[in-house]
């Protein structure tokens, strides 16, 4: 941590537990049994970035779902499908934002959607009462809502420029290489959290 003053984190996997199979087996429970073709390449990646970057409404995209995976489901049960890889908020890796806060500035940038947002949101709010996620950082990124996302450059270079940061004094945390390798040519300090290793096990 020699010469850093700003942390970017992500969020889920990060800071938020996922588990992406429970998703993929909710939506093969409904008679999606090719899920995983749909979440993968081609057509579907462009599709569910289009979401992520705020492109679609959420009303398009549960349509969307609907007619790629032939679905004859209502809006909630795909909803609660989408959803169900969002697991919990571990109080440990709360406590540990409340510190680093302290002595750092701290900032959350992740690729998500209007509907994960709101339903980790509730998460939160049914596991440490009144107040958000977003109250423990300096400003928070969500892509669906600055229409931008990881690992594209100019996606780490808009939160550099608002903020003010020098990119060689910012480190930025992220379960994903890719989105790691894209913040360190952007020029911030990338640490990579492989599967395994969490946020409690470095020394901050």
């Amino acid at each position: 941590m020699r010469g850093i003053k700003n942390i970017i984190f992500d969020l889920g996997g990060v800071i938020l537990n996922l588990d992406n199979q429970r998703t993929t087996d909710a939506f093969v429970a409904l008679g999606v049994k090719n899920i995983r073709e749909y979440f993968g390449i081609g057509h579907a990646a462009a599709f569910f970035k289009d979401y992520e970057i705020g492109g679609i409404t959420d009303q398009q995209f549960i349509a969307a779902i609907r007619q790629i995976a032939g679905l004859n489901a209502s809006d909630q049960l795909i909803i609660d499908s989408w959803n169900a890889l969002l697991l919990d908020f571990p109080p440990e890796r709360i406590q540990l934002l409340k510190q680093l806060r302290k002595t750092y500035r701290t900032f959350l940038f992740s690729n998500t959607n209007a509907l994960h947002l709101a339903a980790l949101r509730k998460i939160y709010t049914n596991s440490f009462g009144p107040g958000a996620i977003d109250d423990h950082f300096e400003k928070t990124y969500y892509s669906h809502l600055i229409g931008m996302r990881k690992p594209d450059l100019a996606s780490y270079e808009y939160i550099l420029q608002e903020n003010g940061l020098d990119g060689a004094e910012t480190l930025f945390v992220d379960d994903a290489i890719i989105n790691v390798e894209g913040a360190e040519h952007a020029g911030l300090k990338g640490l990579y959290l492989r599967p395994g290793i969490s946020l409690l096990d470095f020394q901050w």
